[in-house]
C-alpha cells in the first residue's frame, strides 16, 4: 500500500528544482515530449526508484504506477528474475557488436510464441521495427504506398508521423516540421475501425504496399478493434496483393502471450514487437515468414543494421521476462485486476456525480491489462472521437490522482497499464483515489464561471 501524504506546497520541491535544471540541458527538460506534463499542467515528477507497482520520486513521495514505462513492465518494476539476468550478463560484458547465443535464444522464444513469425530481427526501438518492416513490405511488393490509421502511432520515422496520436495529439501537433511532403504523400490516412475507408483506398490506389495498424489502438487511448475489423483488413490485403503489418509494440506479450494476433486469431504478414520483448530495456523486433524475412541483408538485398541491435543486456532481460510469462502466465490475474479497476472507476464516477451528468461524463475502455478512462459523452472507437474528449477535465483528474498517490500517464490519449504487481489493495486504493479525483473534477466545474451568452 502507498502512503499518501497531505498535498503540501513543498511536496514536489526537489522535482521542481530538478526539472528546472533539466531544462538547461534538454529540450523542454525531457527526452520524450509527453513526460513534460504539457497536457496536464505543472512540472513533471522526477523518479528516484521503483519496485513492484510503486514508484518513488526524489521527494520520497510514493505512487501506484499505471505508466509502467508505457507498457514494458508487465511484471512490475524491478522483478528479481529480470534484475538477476541483467546483472549476471553485465558481468561478462555489456555490448560486443558480435553474435551471442542470447540473441538466438530470445529469437527462438519469439518464434515459438508468435504464430505468424518464422524468423525475427532484433532492433533497438519500436520506431526502428516498424520503419524496417515497411521497408521490407515495399521491397517485397514493389509498391510505395502505406495505409495507416489516424491516431495510431508507429514511431517517429518521417513517413509515419502524420496524425499520430499519443504525444503528437497531446501537443496538438498532427505532424512535424522537417518532414518533406514528398515523403508523406506515400502515406494514406484512414480512420481506425472503418472498413469501408480501407476498401475505398484499395479501390482507387493500385500501388499499396501494406496496411500498418495497431490491432488494439493504444496511442489515442486504449481502443479495441470492432468485431470482424481485423479479419476484413486481412481479406482486403490478400485481395489486393498488399501485406498486413501488425504493430504489436504495445500489445505483444501484453494482451496474450502470442499478442493481439493470438487474442483475435489473426495471422499478419509481418509483426513488430517492442517494450515487453526487451523486459524493460531498449529492444524491439520485427518478424514474419521465411519468404519475407530472408529478403533482409545479409541474406537478401533489403538493408537494415544497428550497432546495439541484439544487445546482450536487453536479450537477457527479454529472456527472463518471457520465461516468466510462459511458465507462470499472469494473464488471468491481469484481466481480473483490469476489470476490477474499470468497474471501480465507473462506480466511483457515478458516486461522485460524474456519470450521467450533463457536463462531465466518462467512458472506460479495456483489453486485458490495457485500460483507458475517457472524459467523453460517447464511446470512443477512433481518433476522430478521441480528440473530442474533455482534456481539461482529464488534467484536473490527473492532478487530483497524483495528490492521492496514483501516477497516471500525463495525457488523455495514453493507455494505462496494469502489471502483475498490481494486487487488489493497489486497485482498491486507486478506486478510492479516483472517487476523490472525480469529486474534484465535478466541484471545479460547478465553480467555473459560465460563458456570457448575451448578444
Amino acid at each position: 500500500m502507498v502512503s499518501t501524504p497531505t498535498l503540501q506546497t513543498n511536496r514536489y520541491k526537489r522535482s521542481k528544482t530538478a526539472f528546472a535544471e533539466a531544462c538547461q540541458f534538454l529540450p523542454g527538460g525531457v527526452n520524450s515530449p509527453v513526460r513534460a506534463y504539457k497536457a496536464v499542467g505543472g512540472d513533471p515528477i522526477t523518479v528516484q526508484a521503483a519496485k513492484g507497482a510503486i514508484v518513488t520520486d526524489i521527494d520520497t513521495n510514493q505512487y501506484i504506477d499505471y505508466v509502467g514505462s508505457y507498457g514494458p513492465l508487465i511484471l512490475g518494476h524491478a522483478p528479481e528474475s529480470v534484475i538477476a539476468a541483467i546483472t549476471n550478463t553485465a558481468r561478462g560484458g555489456t555490448s560486443f557488436g558480435m553474435p551471442t547465443e542470447l540473441e538466438t535464444k530470445l529469437a527462438a522464444m519469439v518464434v515459438d510464441a508468435v504464430a505468424s513469425i518464422d524468423i525475427v530481427r532484433f532492433v533497438n526501438s519500436g520506431t526502428e521495427a516498424v520503419m524496417s518492416a515497411i521497408r521490407l513490405a515495399r521491397a517485397a511488393t514493389g509498391r510505395p504506398k502505406v495505409i495507416k490509421c489516424t491516431g495510431c502511432y508507429h514511431g517517429h520515422s518521417d513517413s509515419l508521423l502524420i496524425e499520430a496520436g499519443s504525444g503528437a495529439a497531446t501537443l496538438g501537433v498532427p505532424s512535424s516540421p522537417g518532414i518533406p511532403t514528398q515523403i508523406t504523400q506515400n502515406t494514406v490516412l484512414i480512420p481506425f475501425n472503418d472498413v469501408e475507408a480501407v476498401s475505398g483506398v484499395f479501390s482507387t490506389h493500385s500501388d499499396i504496399a501494406c496496411v500498418v495498424i495497431e490491432p488494439i489502438a493504444g496511442n489515442m487511448g486504449c481502443i479495441p478493434p470492432k468485431p470482424g475489423y481485423l479479419q476484413r483488413l486481412r481479406d482486403l490485403c490478400d485481395q489486393h496483393g498488399a501485406l498486413l503489418i501488425f504493430d504489436e509494440v504495445m500489445t505483444g506479450f501484453r494482451v496474450a502471450y502470442g499478442g493481439a494476433q493470438e487474442l483475435y486469431s489473426m495471422h499478419p504478414d509481418l509483426t513488430c514487437l517492442g517494450k515487453i520483448v526487451g523486459g524493460g530495456l531498449p529492444c524491439a523486433a520485427y518478424g514474419g515468414t521465411k519468404h519475407l524475412m530472408q529478403q533482409m541483408a545479409p541474406q537478401g538485398p533489403v538493408y537494415q543494421a544497428g550497432t546495439l541491435s541484439g544487445n546482450p543486456l536487453a536479450m537477457a532481460a527479454g529472456i527472463a521476462t518471457l520465461q516468466t510469462l510462459r511458465e507462470t502466465p499472469p494473464y488471468d490475474q491481469l484481466d481480473q485486476m483490469g476489470e476490477k479497476l474499470v468497474q471501480g472507476l465507473k462506480s466511483a464516477a457515478a458516486s461522485a456525480g460524474i456519470c450521467g451528468g450533463p457536463d462531465v461524463q466518462i467512458e472506460t475502455s479495456r483489453v486485458g491489462s490495457m485500460v483507458s478512462c475517457f472524459f467523453s459523452q460517447q464511446p470512443i472507437t477512433n481518433y476522430e472521437q478521441a480528440i473530442t474528449c474533455d482534456t481539461d477535465a482529464f488534467a484536473k483528474f490527473f492532478i487530483a490522482m497524483l495528490g492521492k498517490g496514483v501516477m497516471l500517464p500525463p495525457s488523455q490519449f495514453e493507455t494505462w497499464f496494469v502489471s502483475h504487481a498490481h494486487d487488489e489493495p493497489c486497485i482498491q486504493q486507486t478506486i478510492d483515489a479516483a472517487y476523490h479525483a472525480f469529486v474534484a473534477v465535478s466541484e471545479s466545474r460547478s465553480t467555473e464561471t459560465p460563458p456570457d451568452t448575451r448578444s
